[in-house]
């Protein structure tokens, strides 16, 4: 039997990996036991790493090392590679006030956070964690560690600061719900009236891409080609259907237009008003449903890399007759193509035509969900060197005694971002299937907290013996639930967020995904889901910046 015991002990590869897959696999079983319909999922490999730790379970340290790192930039880099398509466009329509309001969260959880130090003065590095943990932000820690790290101070035990974060991180859990349930309970949310409000501002968002029926009434524009008309609205349209002499066709650019054809057009709906004064009224004509038509209407997903090198108006095979795209969808946001739009692998195209043209334009956009199913490993591992490459640039602040360094969380999330935006551009294709990203990132969770908590658990007793864990746990709440309160009050109040786009916002500026599963239970709908998306790769940042800064001024 001493070989079994030594298994366990005595340090070595074989009990690297016992050691690491007992303390995933039973955290990740128990993540699956729910409290009030609550569950702490992935982190519950963290908990189950401490009680080994504290136990007498050890770990070669510079391999524990290894692991904790590398786990946190396979998260993070995947968290990037997933939200990053939508981000971007997102910042474009309606994500900047809340991305406004994410940063404002953040901001006041920081001021706390400081005004905590100075009155109680509780270690910073503490602090720092109990950060961390209350708003359940692990790259955060992984950040603040990393600075402590850069210090070479010898004389700090950074255990501490995973402590504080394991101590604080479930009561952010539940203060970030709480949050949630006061917000309901103050404005008397009642959820069937919510969602129709959701519906109804929905509808009346300028941005909001609709299709319209109008009929040619406009005497000057007899005679005319559509691109014309494209070059007066000087915004992207798309003419889907066009009833022409009789005749239901879609149309090319060069089509020649005569009083009283009728357009179906695909626009946003602040361009409505500007057409119809161009063009004419609404007609009564349904071009879908009309029963002479041969078109088809299908959607196309983009699988083939040649086509997302280059924009839209510079492939030939998207320009050729007997069809149009019509719309594009990417991470569930809708856009009209235009010329200088670049597809991105994954977009999802709908495109009208007759039945030929359909099938051309589905055989040169890919439609092979295979391909997407195996992912090419090698732009991933680029990517994920040129991150470490941005995160260990040295950035000059005034009154902090070194450079601060986005570091080992920063910089694969920020690299993510920009490659899968840009990444086509490059010929490095960095896109993931959901599946795909999902096990990247449980991969890269589980190994970090595994080793946090690994590493940390020795020092379990003092918590709360030579230290003061339970104001420790008070402080994570008032951090965790004064700025969400704030900000969604305001929010909801003076921005007229619905109560499920506040959801989503705190629970994106939180970077909480059990939390967005509650409010998804909540709401019975995906409408949290879109903000906590616009919103998390900036609070990401900010809260890895954050966590440093802490650590750098204060220390």
């Amino acid at each position: 039997m001493n070989w079994f015991l030594d298994l366990f002990q005595s340090q070595s590869i074989a009990q690297t990996v016992v050691v690491y897959g007992l303390a995933i696999s039973l955290g990740i079983w128990f993540g699956k036991i729910k409290i009030f319909g609550i569950s702490l999922g992935v982190t519950w490999v963290l908990f189950v790493g401490i009680i080994f730790s504290a136990l007498g379970l050890t770990i070669h340290l510079e391999t524990e090392h290894f692991l904790k790192e590398f786990g946190l930039v396979l998260f993070v880099y995947a968290i990037g590679l997933l939200v990053g398509p939508g981000f971007f466009v997102s910042l474009k329509k309606s994500g900047l006030p809340s991305n406004l309001m994410a940063t404002a969260i953040v901001g006041l959880g920081f001021c706390i956070t400081l005004v905590l130090f100075y009155l109680s003065n509780t270690d910073i590095f503490v602090m720092t964690g109990i950060m961390s943990g209350a708003v359940t932000n692990t790259p955060g820690l992984g950040a603040a560690q990393a600075s402590l790290s850069s210090l070479n101070r010898l004389d700090v035990d950074s255990s501490m600061i995973t402590l504080a974060y394991a101590v604080a991180y479930p009561f952010g859990v539940f203060g970030i719900i709480a949050s949630f349930l006061m917000l309901k309970k103050i404005f008397k949310i009642d959820i069937e009236k919510e969602n129709e409000l959701h519906r109804k501002l929905s509808f009346l968002k300028k941005d909001k891409v609709v299709s319209v029926h109008l009929t040619v009434e406009n005497k000057q524009l007899d005679g005319k080609q559509l691109l014309q008309i494209f070059e007066m609205i000087e915004e992207p349209i798309v003419v889907s259907r066009m009833m022409h002499k009789g005749q239901i066709i879609t149309p090319k650019p060069n089509q020649v237009v005569s009083a009283g054809d009728t357009l179906l057009i695909v626009t946003q709906k602040n361009l409505l008003s500007k057409l119809k004064l161009l063009i004419g009224d609404e007609s009564s004509i349904n071009l879908k449903s009309e029963p002479e038509s041969n078109l088809v209407s299908n959607e196309v997903v983009v699988t083939r890399k040649e086509v997302t090198h280059h924009r839209i108006g510079g492939i030939p095979e998207l320009h050729q007759h007997h069809f149009t795209l019509v719309r594009v969808k990417r991470a569930g946001i809708e856009m009209i193509p235009h010329g200088n739009l670049h597809l991105q692998l994954g977009d999802v195209v709908r495109v009208v035509g007759t039945e030929n043209g359909v099938s051309r334009i589905t055989a040169a956009l890919g439609n092979s969900l295979k391909k997407l199913e195996t992912p090419d490993l090698a732009p991933i591992f680029f990517g994920i060197v040129l991150g470490i490459i941005l995160g260990s640039i040295p950035l000059s602040i005034p009154n902090i005694p070194i450079p601060v360094k986005i570091g080992m969380a920063g910089g694969p999330l920020i690299a993510s971002l920009l490659l899968s935006r840009y990444g086509n551009k490059l010929y490095l294709n960095n896109y993931t299937t959901f599946s795909v990203n999902m096990m990247m990132r449980e991969l890269g969770i589980a190994l970090f907290l595994a080793s946090v908590g690994l590493g940390s658990g020795h020092n379990l007793l003092k918590a709360f013996t030579e230290n003061s864990g339970w104001y420790w746990i008070f402080f994570g709440m008032l951090i965790t639930i004064i700025p969400l309160l704030t900000v969604g009050y305001i929010a909801k109040k003076y921005f007229k967020k619905t109560f499920f786009e506040v959801c989503g916002l705190l629970a994106g500026a939180s970077t909480d995904p059990p939390a967005l599963n509650f409010a998804l239970k909540m709401a019975g709908n995906d409408i949290p889901s879109a903000t906590y998306a616009t919103v998390y790769p900036l609070t990401m940042i900010l809260r890895i910046i954050g966590a440093q800064l802490l650590i750098l001024m204060f220390a």
